[in-house]
């Protein structure tokens, strides 16, 4: 056994090389790759029946048992698999968990293995080890296919990069071009703590399409044009420097009869729909349900078949408002006091030391909420060392902590409510459902007072994630 490892895992995908690599590392005395062992459509190889007496019917019931296979059938050396993106998921983050899994990597450029895959695809030659019986053949690019072919890998590399990240693990990465080299793959065999070196490769492999790719594709003045229209480098993002949010099950609120359950994002239409939840069974707000952990939540989705879950967002700007309002402007109860604080005195936001009074002029609150929206975009953005409350976070950041436990049924925009809120209730089972009513946010000015094209852009240069993500126009 490697004094390094128990055994190791090649993460790889079609047409990166990893027959090759497997090969070269079977040629090490005290290696062992047992191919695609996970793969869910055979155990190992195309035409096995078993992996070191274990069918497939075997590992299907129980796919660890097959990596405690694999990690203690070579006491004197280590053995190993290759997994693919779309093999059995249910070992993924054990093994991607354990140390004592070596993690090795192969990679090779997308354009080049999306050419090959689907040259065999159009030959059904998949693997050349005599020249003589080699198949020609051309792909035709699709834009569409490479891009979703291309996102899936990077997906896939995000994963395993973020979990070496957060176990403190480090991988073995090689490159397709890397495969060639003695001294890496000698290098490979050292890293899993295998004495034996080769002094040279494994030659029973054919490359299958050794031609330039302008002659291995038919549409190949397609293909230039297409990927000079992908943007490779991802310069279009809106980049993200919020923190992950939890799913805040706490503040989940149902219905008391009826099987709904609101998920409310902060500084949203909140009264609104809990004065429409108590008139949907005619009870106080009292009478709602919350103060759900995970546990009493699942329970009360498994008591009630057929529920329906929902969220309301709001427009970003109108949200910013009744944050700024409601936590901020105000030092009544339920105001955040210290953040109000810091706020005047580090961040110089013009607001009165104490509850507005009469002083306090439209002019002021537009001065005061156009400080405060620029402040938080640099909150957002990470460059002040206030925290980012859920009253002001972007709502693309909310429901993605929700996805955590559990994604809302439907995301409702208010100004749509009147129309889904009913027809949500009676999909849940209501016979005549009420309408929602407005209910007036509390603030010394309404935002349609001081909204201005000024206001418009500041809201948008620090929502922009939630403008993209939801498709909000100009409030006005």
């Amino acid at each position: 056994m490697s004094q390094n490892f128990d055994c190791f895992v090649v993460f790889a995908e079609m047409r990166t090389g990893s027959n090759f690599l497997e090969a070269n590392l079977n040629a090490f005395e005290g290696i062992t790759c047992h191919g695609e062992a996970f793969n869910p459509h055979f155990i190992g190889y195309p035409n096995s029946e078993d992996i070191l007496g274990l069918s497939q019917e075997e590992r299907d019931r129980d796919p660890m048992r097959l990596v405690n296979q694999i990690r203690m059938a070579t006491p004197s050396g280590i053995g190993g698999f290759r997994y693919f993106h779309d093999h059995d998921q249910r070992i993924l983050q054990d093994i991607l968990k354990d140390p004592k899994v070596g993690k090795i990597i192969l990679t090779r450029n997308p354009v080049d293995s999306y050419v090959s895959w689907k040259i065999a695809q159009a030959t059904g030659q998949w693997k050349l080890t005599n020249v003589k019986k080699r198949k020609d053949g051309q792909a035709r690019f699709d834009a569409q296919d490479f891009e979703q072919h291309m996102s899936t890998l990077q997906g896939f590399q995000v994963l395993l990069l973020n979990a070496l990240q957060v176990t403190g693990q480090t991988a073995f990465y090689v490159a397709y071009e890397d495969l060639q080299d003695v001294d890496v793959m000698n290098g490979l065999a050292k890293w899993l703590g295998v004495d034996a070196r080769l002094d040279s490769l494994n030659t029973a492999l054919k490359k299958q399409n050794p031609q330039p790719i302008s002659e291995k594709v038919v549409n190949f003045g397609e293909m230039e044009q297409a990927l000079t229209r992908l943007d490779r480098f991802n310069l279009s993002r809106t980049p993200n420097f919020e923190p992950r949010r939890g799913p805040v099950v706490p503040g989940y609120i149902a219905a008391a009869q009826t099987p709904l359950l609101y998920m409310p994002i902060r500084s949203g239409p909140e009264a609104a729909v809990r004065q429409w939840l108590c008139a949907l069974d005619d009870v106080n707000d009292n009478q709602l349900l919350n103060d759900f952990s995970q546990g009493t939540l699942r329970s009360w989705k498994r008591e009630r078949p057929g529920h329906r879950s929902f969220t309301v967002i709001r427009h970003p700007l109108a949200r910013a408002h009744e944050a700024f309002c409601s936590k901020i402007l105000t030092t009544e109860k339920g105001s955040f006091r210290g953040i109000r604080k810091t706020l005047r005195r580090a961040h110089n936001l013009p607001i009165p030391e104490e509850e507005p009074g009469a002083d306090y002029d439209l002019d002021s609150h537009r001065t005061a909420f156009t400080a405060f929206l620029a402040w938080v975009k640099a909150n957002l953005s990470g460059q002040t060392a206030v925290r980012v409350d859920g009253h002001w976070a972007t709502q693309a950041q909310c429901i993605q902590g929700m996805a955590e436990f559990t994604l809302p049924d439907m995301v409702i925009r208010e100004t749509e409510m009147q129309d889904y809120l009913p027809a949500l209730a009676m999909q849940a089972g209501h016979t005549a459902p009420p309408d929602p009513m407005q209910v007036p946010n509390h603030a010394p000015y309404s935002l349609a007072q001081i909204y201005d094209d000024q206001i418009e852009s500041l809201a948008r240069d620090a929502y922009q994630r939630d403008y993209t993500m939801f498709g909000f126009s100009d409030w006005g």
